[in-house]
């Protein structure tokens, strides 16, 4: 199967530019191509993770990553759909910068890694101005889909500006680095269009640029998040057991297609695993090996081995099981199950965990508990612990010291 064709199999291609050469460029390989991210976070999530196996997929078909961590366009902010962002401090920035890119080092060593505050911090407003700003004419930029949806509210002129940067990344990356294709999700494709459009004005040069479809669940939340929590890829933030659990809880609708995007599983096995998922679902092969493939590229394959076991025993015995990730902590228990949640670790407030009581998402021992003045006491120690459940997808073995 060639370039373009595993593409389209995989459902990676959303908006591509209308270059006639455009398939037979990626068929032949030889391309530099640039994909970005802007520094929010310290670590990249699951979301994120769909979209950079991009740099994989095509140098396996013989083109050449760079990869953009965007240090100048994180401290502007690319447009929300509904409201402005947060500006982040310059120190924050840096170091989630580093953050990222120790990651992306980490799974892509073969990409070049970029930070465009490196060309743009020493750019004067004046030069900018003169030399990209009348590039582009204001009906040109209002035009954008994600502008246009703020205008009612009102857009800053700093937020306004972002596709000026992006473009202007673009642009530089072909000058300097020979990097003739911008690959990023759909919502970039304002952003993107304007880079190829620079480029063509300014440089008098062509341009490709392909997107990709955003990943999300059956009911169309982006993918990658998890009752209001990423699914981060630093395994300090999300444990390679939890990881393991959101996706072996993957909809039968949706597994197949997570498989194509998220692992590197070639079409023949991919479609065994459909043939099963049809004829067994009970076994859950394809959601089990989702799960497995997907950690075992985060965390190594011995992790996946560990959280695998792990995870087959706990509902095999169909309580607690001595594999179960553990935690210790100092109590004296007889406290309300929200301050008892806390302990665990697996939420970022007393009101996430008192809102998942009352949702009814939360299990100590296999039983639901949904009444936040639940006392966990000495009582709920079972087998030397107290099992946790968040959702369908989260267990923790709580020792109690």
């Amino acid at each position: 199967m060639n370039c373009y064709d595993d593409l389209v199999y995989r459902g990676l291609i959303k908006d591509i530019t209308n270059n006639e050469d455009f398939k037979e460029k990626l068929n032949n390989g030889g391309m530099t191509f640039y994909i970005g991210t802007d520094p929010t976070a310290d670590s990249l999530h699951l979301g994120h993770l769909s979209s950079f196996l991009i740099c994989e997929r095509l140098a396996r078909f013989g083109h050449h990553p760079i990869v953009l961590v965007g240090g100048a366009t994180g401290l502007i902010g690319d447009p929300r759909p509904t409201k402005e962002r947060e500006m982040q401090d310059t120190s924050i920035i840096f170091k989630n910068v580093e953050g990222i890119k120790n990651q992306l080092n980490k799974y892509f060593p073969h990409c070049k890694m970029v930070n465009n505050y490196d060309w743009l911090k020493d750019m004067s407003f004046i030069d900018f101005l003169r030399d990209i700003g009348k590039y582009f004419n204001v009906p040109y930029m209002l035009n954008k889909d994600i502008v246009k949806r703020r205008l009612t509210e009102g857009i800053s002129y700093t937020e306004f500006s972002y596709q000026l940067m992006q473009a202007y990344d673009f642009m530089y990356l072909y000058e300097h680095e020979n990097c003739v294709m911008e690959v990023a999700g759909q919502d970039q494709w304002g952003n993107i269009t304007s880079g190829i459009d620079l480029i063509r004005k300014k440089l008098g040069k062509e341009a490709y640029a392909f997107t990709m479809p955003l990943v999300t669940t059956k009911s169309g939340v982006k993918f990658g998040k998890s009752e209001g929590n990423a699914l981060w890829l630093d395994k300090d933030k999300t444990s390679s057991y939890d990881m393991y659990q959101y996706l072996v809880n993957s909809e039968d609708e949706m597994v197949i297609s997570y498989l194509k995007v998220f692992t590197f599983l070639s079409k023949e096995e991919i479609d065994k695993l459909e043939v099963s998922l049809k004829e067994e679902p009970e076994k859950r092969l394809a959601a089990k090996t989702l799960a497995y493939e997907v950690v075992k590229f985060l965390h190594g394959k011995e992790e996946a081995d560990k959280v695998k076991d792990m995870s087959e025993e706990i509902f095999a015995s169909g309580g607690i099981s001595g594999n179960v990730e553990t935690i210790e902590v100092n109590s004296e228990l007889n406290v309300s199950i929200v301050d008892f949640l806390m302990l665990t670790e697996m939420f970022p407030s007393k009101s996430e965990a008192r809102r998942m009581v009352e949702q009814n998402a939360i299990s100590i021992n296999g039983e639901k508990i949904n009444d936040p003045k639940t006392v966990i006491d000495q009582s709920f120690v079972k087998d030397g612990g107290i099992l946790v459940q968040k959702g369908k997808k989260q267990f923790k073995k709580i020792i109690i010291k």
